[in-house]
């Protein structure tokens, strides 16, 4: 069996012997490889892949999708205001909504595009200055703008905790936010912590190097 499958088939077993009940997405990060290195989990049949840059989902992503309609992409890195508009054109799911503007913007081009996206708000769990993401006190209204001003398709949250070896109380932090939003879905969780994430509830894990291997 190849060794991308192997990798993905673990990353599936240990999600179930965890949560054995909950529905978990594995979006599989699939930035900087080329299209020949994530085929095997294309015709292995998995759906959900993750780009960080949109001019590079487009280079990569454009022909295999027309033949695999199913696919469905999402856009998981910073999304600029300026790339608003093929970030609508071209993928299902943006996973980094965080600021006004890029609401605005997004809205804009889904009204003139005829598209309906999924979205979820990045939220800066840990206020960090260098970090993207709605602070939290700023959330509630920001959500509210963004579902009821703009009518946009939030279906949850999602966080990049700092790196001080203890995303336990964020997962469980963000994990209490998006339940008194009222969403279901939730992403959380990367390669190094992605069970942790799913013991409090993510619904989707972004999970890279752990099935295509070490990014060069």
């Amino acid at each position: 069996m190849n060794t991308i499958i192997e990798r993905f088939n673990k990353i599936q077993l240990n999600i179930a012997s965890v949560k054995p009940a909950q529905l978990v997405n594995v979006i599989a990060v699939s930035k900087t490889f080329t299209i020949d290195h994530i085929k095997p989990l294309i015709e292995h049949g998995h759906l959900h892949f993750g780009e960080n840059k949109v001019q590079e989902a487009l280079t990569k992503w454009t022909e295999t999708i027309k033949e695999k309609e199913k696919i469905k992409l999402h856009m998981i890195g910073k999304l600029q205001s300026n790339k608003a508009k093929d970030a609508v054109k071209f993928f299902d799911y943006i996973h980094s909504l965080d600021s006004q503007k890029l609401a605005d913007r997004l809205a804009n081009y889904q009204i003139n595009l005829n598209k309906n996206l999924k979205y979820f708000i990045q939220v800066n769990i840990g206020n960090e200055i260098q970090k993207s993401g709605i602070p939290v006190s700023e959330l509630d209204p920001f959500y509210n703008y963004c579902k009821n001003e703009l009518n946009l398709n939030i279906i949850g949250l999602m966080v990049i905790p700092p790196n001080d070896n203890n995303p336990k109380k964020y997962f469980k932090s963000l994990s209490e936010l998006n339940k008194s939003l009222a969403l279901q879905e939730l992403s959380m969780g990367m390669s190094a912590d992605y069970l942790e994430a799913v013991k409090h509830g993510s619904t989707f894990v972004r999970i890279g190097s752990s099935i295509f291997g070490e990014r060069f």
